[in-house]
């Protein structure tokens, strides 16, 4: 699966597949198989990190 390129976008992506589908950034990582640490290094770059309790970046 594709996911968006641009950081803003990827970020609203993200939260709202964590939101609807997901119970934690590693499942939505191993079901995308995307890679988590180059997931939260692009949206570090726009001020965004991975918060375990909410389930979103903030």
């Amino acid at each position: 699966m594709s996911i968006p390129n641009d950081p803003a976008i990827l970020l609203s992506y993200i939260n709202t597949m964590l939101r609807d589908e997901y119970d934690s950034l590693d499942e939505l990582c191993k079901s995308l198989d995307i890679d988590r640490k180059d997931l939260e290094n692009k949206l570090s770059t726009i001020g965004y990190e991975y918060s375990p309790e909410h389930n979103r970046f903030k």
